[in-house]
């Protein structure tokens, strides 16, 4: 666990902070708006960062939402945001606004979201019939075969 890797980053607004974990055992690097944005009811917007990374070939960068603001309704409408190793546009912070009122206000320099790390395996798919599957408990039952229905 004693692994570091060297992201390099670039600042391409004079505003931007770079990601900060929040404490020495944070997860995640605090993500910050370099302007301030209105994020009005039922709509995404898009909150730059003023910040270029180059994530290393094996690895991803991943964008969550801050639970303070998600508590509040301003969630990420993809969940959690890919950055792959080869993307250098910069980085940006989906929001999309469902809680109380028109619209809430990201103010800048905000914390807007947390950037974490994670390995990507090197993946093969191997093609087979169907028969060569394994069978499982779940077998084919399909989407939510599961349930309790």
């Amino acid at each position: 666990m004693d692994e570091v890797i060297d992201v390099r980053i670039a600042r391409i607004h004079p505003d931007a902070q770079l990601p900060a974990q929040g404490s020495n055992l944070a997860a995640g690097f605090d993500l910050h708006s370099v302007e301030r944005v209105d994020v009005k009811k039922g709509t995404t917007e898009m909150l730059p960062t003023g910040l270029v990374l180059a994530i290393p070939p094996g690895w991803e960068g991943q964008v969550r939402c801050r639970s303070g603001l998600g508590k509040k309704g301003l969630i990420l409408p993809n969940g959690i945001g890919t950055i792959d190793a080869d993307y250098r546009g910069e980085l940006m912070v989906l929001a999309h606004w469902i809680g109380e009122g028109s619209s809430f206000t990201i103010e800048k320099g905000e914390r807007i979201g947390q950037l974490l790390f994670k390995r990507v395996p090197n993946i093969r798919f191997v093609e087979v019939e169907i028969s060569e599957l394994d069978s499982t408990e779940r077998g084919d039952g399909g989407f939510g075969s599961t349930g309790r229905f």
